[in-house]
């Protein structure tokens, strides 16, 4: 993936709305996918206070608890896509302690997605940890297309 492909691609997630129901609703497709797939991951749910929806499955492990914390922390303060701000920082030979940021709270690895909200912006993220940073990002973004279909 590159920049301009995830710059898109955040320009069609977008939510009419986001609540707990929603939460755990998305985090139901999360699982369910992962759990079809026999995937070791992490699925997290959260807004910048408080988390709506988590689930470790078999063979996660709590350093992908960790991993989710900082990929999540990542997406919320930048907006964005941590796969996207990944990128956007190594284009520029950058990381996240160029922001001033603590890699222990803060990774710029993909899994993290934002969730938007029309006319709101982002109000909370989705974050997948366990799998290689391109497949934990396209985990969640398939689930969110899922849920958006309906």
């Amino acid at each position: 993936m590159d920049i301009a492909t995830l710059e898109a691609e955040a320009d069609t997630l977008v939510l009419p709305l986001f609540d707990e129901a929603t939460a755990l609703d998305l985090g139901t497709i999360l699982v369910g996918l992962a759990k079809e797939a026999r995937l070791p991951v992490v699925v997290n749910i959260r807004t910048p206070d408080r988390v709506l929806f988590h689930a470790a499955l078999p063979g996660s492990a709590p350093l992908n608890d960790l991993w989710a914390r900082r990929k999540s922390n990542t997406a919320l303060l930048f907006q964005t896509a941590s796969l996207l701000a990944g990128l956007r920082n190594r284009a520029k030979g950058e990381g996240v302690q160029h922001h001033g940021l603590d890699p222990a709270h803060y990774a710029d690895h993909g899994g993290a997605v934002p969730i938007r909200v029309a006319g709101t912006g982002v109000v909370a993220v989705a974050t997948v940890s366990g799998l290689p940073q391109a497949e934990d990002h396209a985990l969640v973004v398939r689930a969110i297309r899922q849920f958006m279909a309906g």
